[in-house]
């Protein structure tokens, strides 16, 4: 049976005007050309000093995109937008739209798309539809499979997107030109500057708040970030991500990083 779950704590912008795809495309770190009716594209806002601000699934339909967000993001999200519209023919608006996450099978819902990150992550569904399981099944299913979870595993005007997997999960295009914070998001790749990932943990022990700092013998090497049970995120020095015993206040715990994580190559690169 298809897994499906209505995430209370999203929400939907939609983006229409004639303008709509070209007014995004500068200024998100993804091809928004690529959004189509059953093809999400994952993007992110940055400051223009690369710096993570927002991310978002983009869907799309005949004359609208439709951004899949934080709920608690979505006004600051508008704010930004708004703020370089100019004379672009855009509207931005709220929409009373619910969101949810399918695994495990494919829905059959209107507006949907797979979640363009992995084949295993599932689907995204705008609009009703009947929930078989809640929320916190699908945080655990995420955190599985190591995925991100926007401002509760990065730092806004802190974080860059390579070192929280945006290259191995598609977020970025490296082809399309520029884009706000385009030339030290490049930069960071290619110059090697990355020096901690986000990277999946097994937690033995009670499992600390986010933000906790997480020691390698008594050396500060990273920061716990989202949870739930035995699994979480942090991030973690690269030297550290070798490590099989950390500690997190009265916690253990044991990288293990995912499968799609290139983070060896981010080691030598700065070695």
């Amino acid at each position: 049976m298809t897994d499906i779950a209505l995430l209370p704590d999203r929400a939907v912008l939609e983006i229409a005007g004639e303008d709509r795809v070209s007014f995004l495309q500068g200024l998100v770190s993804n091809d928004v050309t690529q959004a189509a009716p059953g093809r999400a594209v994952w993007a992110a806002l940055l400051t223009p000093q690369g710096k993570w601000l927002a991310d978002f699934f983009i869907l799309a339909d005949a004359d609208r995109l439709l951004l899949d967000l934080e709920a608690g993001q979505r006004d600051t999200v508008i704010k930004l937008l708004t703020r370089y519209r100019l004379r672009a023919k855009v509207t931005l608006s709220r929409l009373d739209l619910p969101v949810s996450a399918a695994w495990n099978g494919a829905p059959d819902t209107p507006i949907q798309a797979p979640d363009p990150r992995l084949p295993e992550a599932g689907w995204r569904i705008l609009g009703e539809v009947e929930p078989t399981t809640d929320a916190a099944a699908y945080d655990a299913h995420r955190l599985a499979l190591g995925l991100p979870d926007g401002s509760r595993d990065l730092e806004s005007e802190k974080s860059t997107l390579v070192e929280s997997g945006f290259d191995e999960l598609g977020g970025i295009s490296w082809e399309k030109g520029c884009y706000m914070g385009q030339e030290l998001t490049a930069r960071t790749k290619y110059r090697g500057l990355v020096k901690r990932r986000l990277v999946a943990v097994a937690v033995a022990g009670e499992l600390p708040p986010p933000g906790t700092p997480i020691f390698h013998n008594d050396v500060d090497v990273g920061t716990l970030r989202s949870g739930r049970g035995d699994r979480a995120l942090a991030s973690l020095r690269l030297d550290a991500i070798r490590a099989d015993h950390l500690t997190c206040a009265g916690a253990s715990l044991t990288p293990r990083p995912s499968p799609w994580l290139n983070w060896e190559k981010s080691l030598h690169a700065t070695a």
